[in-house]
């Protein structure tokens, strides 16, 4: 980013210290997609519950992770917040005004508030446009006629962003991957939105410009003031983006936390299977457990009762297959740090020995030890 462009300041943005209310609230969000089958006469047979009761609020400036597996449902919750799927229940409400169900004239002055950045460079620009286009055009259908115009405005954003504003004429296929990426954030940036939903940005990116382009999304949040939804499987990425961070299983909410609290005490098994996985740099360092669950993620189709998480978990009983567990403070949380499990993990990641709870994967291993 060019040091001497300064970015603007959003207007009545909060810090994320004094919060007040916040300025994006989900409540038992669900988003489920209709299985049809039979012949001749189709009828719905069922459903895919991708999104199935989801809470969750992000205030204003500052930055909400949400990780989990793939398929959990992170990116139709992106889609859904921004109002580009139509909810199946549940309820949206951002700036105080419910959206759960706006009509198009009633999300017209909402539209411009709320801006998304995909996770796939190559295929979210028009080919068929130039750059200076692509980010004009958000605001040509807004009607936005800003000071010099539109032309000098996208110049502006492309210096904003880190990339030549002689570029004003090119197309996506002249740039690589994360200067794609770099334009997608412009053309977000376009209308100085309030809230921005980022769908794993960088994954689809090289691993010396992932860190690039999020240090560009944290200087344009910070000198901004804008509040992130940022959806990520990366966790690393993740703790060095977010101020909180929501962790996401088979459609629900499992647990909530700020950052450090998440990191350093998980409370829910599946939370503390998660950071298990993460690499560390020093093998040496600690004594951190690795906990490696068996089988796969249950269907979406039909989802286990009680916990959905049951199925995997090494603290499962008999309790968890009848009752759901809510996402409430458990004693001995900090205040906002909330989480879905009736028998919550010991605020720890470190153990003296492995956790395996795959038979087949301990069997092979115990034959490997024997071997050496």
């Amino acid at each position: 980013m060019s040091e001497n462009v300064t970015l603007p300041k959003q207007q009545g943005s909060g810090t994320g210290t004094d919060r007040g209310e916040p300025l994006l609230r989900v409540e038992d969000l669900k988003m489920h997609f209709p299985i049809y089958g039979g012949f001749p006469i189709k009828r719905k047979v069922g459903a895919v519950k991708a999104v199935d009761g989801v809470d969750l609020s992000v205030f204003g400036g500052e930055s909400l992770g949400l990780v989990g597996e793939s398929g959990c449902g992170k990116s139709t919750t992106g889609r859904l917040v921004t109002r580009l799927l139509e909810p199946t229940g549940g309820k949206i409400t951002y700036a105080g005004q419910d959206i759960t169900h706006a009509g198009r004239g009633q999300l017209a002055p909402i539209r411009s508030e709320i801006q998304m950045i995909f996770q796939d460079p190559y295929s979210s620009l028009n080919p068929r446009q130039t750059v200076g286009t692509i980010i004009k055009s958000p605001m040509e259908v807004n009607g936005i006629n800003p000071p010099g115009g539109r032309d000098h405005k996208v110049r502006e954003l492309l210096e904003i962003v880190g990339l030549n504003p002689e570029h004003f004429n090119r197309f996506p296929h002249e740039f690589s991957g994360g200067q794609r990426q770099r334009i997608g954030v412009a053309r977000a940036l376009a209308l100085q939105p309030k809230l921005i939903v980022a769908d794993e940005p960088v994954s689809a990116l090289d691993v010396s410009i992932q860190a690039q382009v999020v240090n560009l999304l944290q200087k344009v949040q910070e000198e901004m003031g804008i509040a992130f939804l940022f959806i990520a499987h990366d966790l690393a990425v993740v703790r060095h983006f977010s101020q909180r961070v929501a962790v996401m299983y088979l459609g629900k909410i499992v647990e909530i936390a700020d950052r450090d609290s998440l990191y350093s005490r998980p409370r829910h098994p599946y939370t503390h299977a998660l950071l298990s996985a993460v690499p560390e740099a020093d093998v040496d360092s600690g004594k951190k457990e690795r906990i490696r669950l068996s089988g796969d993620v249950p269907s979406p189709i039909m989802p286990p009762s009680g916990c959905r998480f049951r199925t995997r978990c090494w603290k499962a009983q008999d309790k968890c297959a009848t009752d759901e567990p809510p996402l409430v403070r458990v004693s001995g949380n900090r205040e906002g740090h909330l989480t879905a499990c009736h028998f919550p993990e010991e605020p720890t990641t470190e153990r003296t020995e492995d956790v395996i709870l795959d038979p087949a994967l301990a069997a092979l291993e115990e034959r490997h030890d024997a071997e050496d």
